[in-house]
């Protein structure tokens, strides 16, 4: 079984030697997780023993860990008959569809009563809550909680389906972009290349050929070499990404965005964030909670020559973008729209680029709130889209 493993680690592009196989094997052998009793090895043991064998480079971390699901996918429950189902191996019975009458009798608040509403939930409520309107809990129509169908609430951990929450109260793990993914990236990097702007800089590295010639003919044939700096590509580029949530299910198209704009730019600085910019940022999402990058610090350092490129599909509730507090972690001083006025003024050159299909955007209130702080430049993540957009900054 472990060498299938070991080839579908192989075929997810994990650069794993069978050294390192063999490594694990021994580990295995030896017992190194687990007490002797290798009935006791848990899937958990096993993954961290497997990961540090086999993996070298935290950034392959995230390949690694779909792979590793991919795989081992149910052998957890079939290896031990004793244990529960896991809950999210079932689908959601209380994720039925509503009538339209039940719908329009769920309790919709707006934003000051949802939060003092939720406030007093948290105090009041003492055990788990399924279905019904009012609790915290899973299905049903109740503002609070996931699973069911509310015109406008709080979603509290679960995964989303209805995109209908003006505020989801959920910390999450996000993953950085793949800066090696190559699959599809030359147009784009075609794309990418309108936005130029060469010099010679640096030391003397690359040879003048015209310039040698002609030295060498006034030399009366004695060779005289001429060298000159190389060129490179003098626009620097500002690149924030809308990371997590609903941006997952675009991973692989920004990825290669990224991965083109990395090859093509040499002066790159980028950061994440989710949804909506707010105070800080960061730059690793594994240590975004240690390593914060504040907006106004980000602001002073780069000067007006950077183009601002923001990468996100503005996809959330109006809330996070217009209302204080309104982001998704935690409480925020100032609306993601006073720091968003704030990033363009500093970079005047700037482009929003929306990997969401364009024939959506007039149905999404949150985009068409970005559109309104950003005027019309905003693009879709497209071959004409990124043409357009490395035209306009290079104006």
């Amino acid at each position: 079984m472990l060498i299938d493993f070991f080839y579908t680690l192989r075929a997810a592009k994990l650069p794993v030697s069978v050294k390192e196989f063999l490594t694990l094997l021994e580990a295995l052998k030896a017992d190194v997780v687990g007490p002797t009793n290798p009935d006791a090895c848990t899937m958990d043991d096993f993954y961290f023993l497997s990961r540090t064998a086999l993996v070298k480079d935290e950034k392959h971390f995230d390949k690694f860990d779909r792979a590793f699901a991919a795989y081992f996918k149910g052998v957890e429950m079939i290896a031990d008959f004793t244990k529960p189902i896991p809950a999210d191996w079932l689908r959601q019975e209380l994720e039925k569809i509503l009538s339209a009458e039940q719908l329009a009798n769920a309790p919709k608040l707006d934003w000051d009563e949802l939060m003092e509403t939720l406030k007093k939930r948290l105090e009041e409520q003492k055990e788990r809550h399924e279905g019904g309107s009012k609790w915290i809990g899973t299905g049903g129509t109740s503002p609070f909680g996931h699973g069911g169908k509310n015109p406008q609430g709080i979603r509290i951990g679960g995964k989303g389906g209805n995109k209908s929450a003006v505020k989801v109260w959920d910390q999450r793990a996000y993953r950085d972009y793949d800066d090696t993914q190559e699959l599809g990236t030359r147009n784009i990097k075609v794309a990418l290349r309108r936005l130029r702007k060469f010099a010679r800089q640096g030391n003397e590295l690359e040879l003048d050929l015209p310039d040698t010639i002609r030295s060498t003919a006034a030399n009366a044939g004695w060779l005289d070499i001429k060298m000159i700096p190389e060129r490179h590509n003098n626009v620097k580029v500002l690149l924030l990404m809308d990371v997590g949530g609903t941006m997952d299910e675009h991973i692989q198209r920004v990825e290669e965005l990224f991965s083109a704009v990395k090859s093509e730019f040499k002066h790159l600085e980028f950061y994440y964030f989710h949804n909506c910019v707010y105070d800080y940022m960061w730059r690793n999402n594994k240590r975004r909670f240690a390593e914060k990058f504040e907006t106004w610090d980000v602001i002073r350092k780069y000067n007006k020559d950077y183009k601002l490129i923001f990468v996100g599909d503005a996809t959330m509730s109006p809330y996070e973008i217009l209302q204080p507090g309104g982001s998704v972690e935690y409480n925020n001083e100032e609306a993601g729209a006073e720091w968003l006025q704030r990033l363009t003024h500093a970079f005047p050159k700037f482009a929003w680029i929306n990997p969401e299909p364009q024939g959506v955007w007039q149905y999404r209130q949150s985009i068409s709130v970005i559109q309104q702080l950003i005027g019309p430049r905003m693009y879709p993540l497209t071959l004409k889209g990124l043409e357009d957009t490395m035209r306009m900054l290079s104006k």
